[in-house]
């Protein structure tokens, strides 16, 4: 099939279109490779890419430019769409709140605009567990209640979620919401916390922990969340939103202990008051998504950061 992957030259998103390139599709990426972080990374990825010597391509271009959507949208007939780009991160979103919403929600308009328009019915979106909040109850259900956000960030991936249950009602789509939770792993991007602690580590610099310690992520390694976008790809679903996670909650201290043994280096810890935006807990209830796409995670924590500190080792 002919796939068009946004957001294809980041982290999740290069990682997608290599499976998808192994698994026979022929791929388009469109991506900005804006300075959010460094784009010599983004443009690894690319190389990476382009090195299997499989049907790739890599479109530039900004999904909040209408007229560049389309011209990519009339550039070629695509079968599916899996959007990941956006504007990331809870903490940016509180300084530049109007960003947040002029990429993630105008832009994903852009595109199931651009699709409808050519008859693309079926459109994989990422979302995020962020539009959860605080959640008193857990592991997080799809069913959950969801109106409290607590960042621009998630009040941006919530709308989203609405635009794509009004693409699937008015106009008949086929759309998956799949809410990522702490995604980790090679390639990862450098603002995010273990590449940031990794780094740190390894220049024998203070990393910053807000709070006690006692936070807790469903870290989810990205080979099993490309799993979960992968079997949407092959069903239909009407509208459906999916957890992605890990379903195992790692407490921030834990992780730094495991990222010490991987590394062999120990952490100076500089203590921060809590964050705005930030909760206290994520986790991913993952029934739903185990029964209707038969995802499973098989990379448990230790495994996988012992994985990314390999990688870290031969690439940073």
């Amino acid at each position: 099939m002919n796939m068009l992957v946004t957001g294809g030259a980041g982290f999740i998103g290069s990682h997608l279109v290599e499976a998808l390139l192994r698994a026979g599709h022929r791929v388009w990426a469109l991506d900005d490779c804006n300075s959010f972080y460094d784009p010599a990374l983004k443009q690894r990825n690319l190389h990476e890419l382009e090195a299997l010597g499989k049907p790739f391509v890599f479109l530039p271009g900004d999904i909040t430019d209408p007229a560049r959507v389309e011209e990519v949208f009339g550039s070629q007939s695509f079968d599916q769409v899996i959007h990941l780009a956006a504007r990331a991160g809870v903490r940016p979103s509180l300084e530049e709140p109007a960003l947040y919403q002029r990429v993630n929600v105008e832009g994903t308009v852009n595109l199931l605009e651009a699709a409808r328009r050519r008859g693309i019915r079926k459109i994989t979106i990422a979302s995020s567990s962020s539009v959860y909040g605080v959640n008193a109850k857990v592991p997080f259900s799809e069913s959950d209640p969801i109106f409290q956000p607590i960042s621009p960030y998630a009040a941006s991936k919530l709308a989203c979620e609405a635009l794509g249950h009004v693409y699937h009602h008015v106009y008949g789509m086929d759309v998956a919401m799949l809410r990522f939770f702490t995604v980790y792993g090679p390639r990862q991007r450098p603002d995010l916390a273990i590449h940031k602690f990794a780094r740190l580590m390894r220049a024998g610099r203070a990393i910053p922990l807000f709070g006690d310690g006692s936070t807790s992520r469903d870290y989810t390694y990205v080979s099993d969340t490309i799993a979960g976008i992968l079997a949407c790809t092959q069903r239909e679903f009407g509208f459906e939103i999916f957890n992605l996670g890990g379903s195992q909650p790692v407490p921030l201290r834990r992780l730094v202990e495991l990222l010490e043994q991987a590394l062999g280096s120990p952490a100076r810890i500089d203590w921060q008051p809590p964050q705005p935006g930030d909760v206290p807990v994520t986790f991913a209830d993952l029934a739903k998504a185990r029964s209707r796409l038969g995802y499973q995670p098989q990379v448990p924590i230790e495994d996988g950061i012992a994985r990314f500190a390999r990688w870290f080792r031969t690439t940073a």
